[in-house]
């Protein structure tokens, strides 16, 4: 079998995605390709992992074939005490310089293994094998790595590319629906971002991606990686034109924090992020109320979201303040003009902002349409 792949160039990097279904098997001689390897080290969740581990593992040579680290894969606790367990680990496993590390799993396990690659020994190869949309789509591409504190998300991280990604359509479908329908809000965005027609696919297909019709996964999910692949090639470290990749995560990563990262799955709270962003847009005059109205009907046909109400918005501002992409405390938004483009590094008004997180607690949270 012939796997198709997309090739991501960076300025630290060059690497392939391969995607399709039935990818997994054929992790062992991708790994292979990998020369000068002196052991391969599997990280995984204990539920990812007996899921997807034995199919993973099982055309390994026998000697290859180490006991796995593995590690809860809730946003709770990605943080440092979970990369120094996993860094202990490898140490008593015998890892060295050489060792390659093959992170089986969603968007945590995959950010926390990427920074303990690009921590352990300085900086060892890393295999991400994504097992959720949201990790085939984006996290699993790129490049950045991180853990939480409990003022921010990500503010412990760094950029380290993979070595290679494999992503198997199949595991998807032992996924959770929440958790898949999580990831298709991050497909919307790749569309909201710079891609008019995978909106208007997203729009005639929805019903087919929330399915999980191999037509429509293997006409979406590639076209995602490939607009992935372009953006950070241009920009790996996020100076320019990678800030696009963050509509909806300024208010998106303040509600988890806001949350202690136990309300909201990434992929929702990125949802309400992108309903704010339109609402804020709308209101600036930037995006008229046609495409915001597209925006807002298509997120809402994935399914209801966890409601805002009950968070008090001083403490959603407060971390909106702390996040990473602001700059000497003010907030830099990435705002839709129109279906298929973005402002990057728009101001907005504090008082524009203080009202529209207040309404966010007054929106519906969605009522799924269709299949």
């Amino acid at each position: 079998m012939e796997i198709p792949f997309i090739a991501v160039r960076t300025a630290s990097a060059e690497y392939r995605v391969w995607c399709a279904s039935g990818a997994l098997a054929h992790v062992a001689e991708l790994v292979d390709s990998l020369k000068d390897c002196t052991g391969t080290f599997f990280l995984s969740s204990w539920r990812v992992w007996k899921l997807w581990g034995r199919a993973l593992t099982e055309n390994f040579p026998a000697a290859r074939r180490a006991r796995p680290i593995l590690f809860d894969d809730r946003e709770s606790a990605k943080r440092l005490a979970t990369v120094e367990k996993i860094c202990r680990g490898l140490v008593r496993a015998g890892a060295d310089r050489r060792a390659v590390l093959v992170a089986l799993g969603g968007g945590v396990v995959g950010d926390v293994a990427g920074f303990v690659a690009a921590s352990y020994s300085r900086g060892v190869r890393l295999v991400h094998v994504p097992t959720t949309l949201m990790a085939q789509v984006d996290s699993a591409i790129g490049g950045k790595t991180g853990v939480n504190l409990p003022e921010g998300k990500n503010l412990v991280g760094a950029f380290y590319q993979p070595s290679l990604v494999v992503a198997d359509f199949d595991v998807l479908r032992t996924l959770p629906n929440r958790q898949y329908r999580a990831g298709l809000y991050e497909v919307i965005k790749y569309a909201v971002i710079g891609d008019a027609d995978l909106f208007e696919f997203l729009e005639s297909r929805m019903e087919g991606l929330l399915s999980q019709k191999p037509d429509a996964l293997e006409w979406a999910v590639p076209r995602c990686i490939r607009m992935k692949a372009h953006i950070v090639g241009r920009d790996e470290r996020e100076s320019g034109l990678r800030q696009v990749l963050n509509l909806g995560h300024t208010v998106g990563h303040a509600l988890e924090a806001a949350t202690n990262y136990r309300r909201f799955l990434h992929g929702e709270a990125v949802a309400w992020g992108m309903l704010a962003a339109t609402r804020i847009a709308c209101e600036l005059g930037a995006l008229d109320k046609k495409d915001a109205s597209r925006i807002d009907q298509l997120i809402r046909r994935v399914g209801s979201l966890p409601p805002v109400r009950g968070i008090a918005t001083g403490r959603i501002l407060q971390a909106l303040r702390a996040d990473k992409k602001s700059r000497a405390g003010q907030v830099r938004w990435v705002l839709p003009m129109r279906v298929g483009q973005v402002e990057i590094g728009a101001e907005v008004p504090e008082t524009l902002v203080r009202r529209t997180v207040a309404k966010l607690a007054q929106l519906p949270a969605g009522a799924r349409s269709g299949s």
